[in-house]
Order: structure tokens, then sequence, then C-alpha cells
């Protein structure tokens, strides 16, 4: 069933399919990361890790797209408000969204991500989150080994 979700997915990528046109509205309207109830992709979301139960959380990012590098300002500011500081082009936009997530959620560790849809001014990607404080995900063993807990 999940290859079938996968091949669905590609062909919609790759056919720019108007589903996915529709869903990208929506997406512009909601906040740049969402908490979501449940992965949109579900194969992709299970290869990394995901499982619907307690402690584990699913939220869409949406990062822009553009140049990789910002103009500096003509006055005079202190280095660390430039904002040119956090722009490098080795760093890929799936771990932009990763950063984001896990300064919003500090209380959560970040499983993985995975690409769901770009426009021509934003990326969207999906990242799946644990608590590791939360009973259900102490007990489960399969989770603690991809966390590396003891």
């Amino acid at each position: 069933m999940y290859h079938h979700i996968a091949e669905t997915w590609k062909s919609m990528l790759k056919t720019r399919s108007q589903i996915l046109k529709d869903k990208a509205y929506t997406w512009r309207r909601e906040p740049t990361i969402h908490r979501i109830d449940s992965p949109s992709r579900l194969d992709r979301a299970r290869a990394l890790g995901y499982k619907a139960k307690q402690g584990i959380v699913v939220a869409r990012v949406r990062v822009g797209r553009g140049g990789m590098r910002k103009q500096r300002p003509v006055s005079g500011r202190r280095p660390k408000h430039l904002g040119v500081v956090h722009i490098k082009q080795s760093i890929s936009m799936k771990h932009v969204a990763q950063r984001r997530v896990g300064e919003k959620f500090l209380n959560l560790k970040v499983l993985g991500s995975y690409f769901l849809y770009q426009d021509g001014m934003n990326s969207w990607f999906e990242v799946i989150l644990v608590d590791p404080n939360h009973p259900a995900i102490i007990k489960d063993k399969e989770i603690r080994s991809r966390l590396n807990f003891k």
C-alpha cells in the first residue's frame, strides 16, 4: 500500500497536478510552521519512523526560495543584526526547515523530514518530531534507538 502512495505522490509532482496546486493554495495561507494531525505522505513518514501514537508530532514548514546571498545593508549595523549570517548556499532547504522547527518546538527532537511541494516562491516540508520525555516514547524501543537513547 505504501508503494502505491509513493507512486501516486511522485506522479502528482511530475504532472503538476491540480490537486497539489489546490493544497498549496491553502498551505500559503497557513502559518510558516503549522502543526498538523497526520502526515500528507504516509509512506515517507513511516520510513522515517512516524507512528500514530502520543508523543509524535508532525509539522508542515514553508521555506522561502530564492537567492542564497542576501545583500549587505549600506549603513552601519552590528554584524549579528545584518541578516546575512544564516543564509548559506551549502545548507539545504530541508535542513533549514528542520532547524526552524527545532527552534520553535524546544522540547521536541527532530526525527526526520521530507519534501512536499514547491512553487516559485516557497518550498514545503513536513518534519516529524518526537517528545523524548513522553511515557509512550520512553517505552518504545524502536523510536528510542532512532533517537540514540539508552
